[in-house]
C-alpha cells in the first residue's frame, strides 16, 4: 500500500491502495495496520478541499488536521497518486 509519506499526520499514516486507484484521488487514514477497518477516507478535489467519506475511528479534531494538511498538500500527493492511477480529483 503506496503511503503518501512515511510520518503520520494526527497519529496516522495516509496511504492509498492498489486496488482502489480506479476511483478519483482519494486519502486513506489508518493506524500502523494500514487496513481499511476502522480507517477514514477522504476524497480530494481540484482545489485540494478533502471530502469526509468514512471517519473511521477519528475523531473531529483529527479529521480537521488531517484535511488542513491535505489542503496544503494535495498538489505533491496528487503526483504520488498519478504515479498509480489515470483518475483525477473528485468532482461533486
Amino acid at each position: 500500500m503506496p503511503k503518501y509519506y512515511e510520518f503520520k499526520i494526527a497519529g496516522y499514516y495516509l496511504y492509498f491502495t492498489s486496488f482502489c486507484v480506479v476511483e478519483c484521488m482519494h486519502v486513506h487514514a489508518s493506524d500502523s495496520r494500514l487496513t481499511e477497518a476502522g480507517s477514514a477516507k477522504f476524497f480530494v478535489k481540484s482545489n485540494g478541499d478533502a471530502v469526509l467519506q468514512h471517519r473511521g475511528i477519528l475523531n473531529d479534531k483529527e479529521i480537521g488536521r488531517i484535511q488542513a494538511f491535505i489542503k496544503q498538500n494535495y498538489k505533491e500527493m496528487y503526483q504520488k497518486w498519478a504515479a498509480y492511477s489515470q483518475q483525477s480529483f473528485y468532482e461533486d
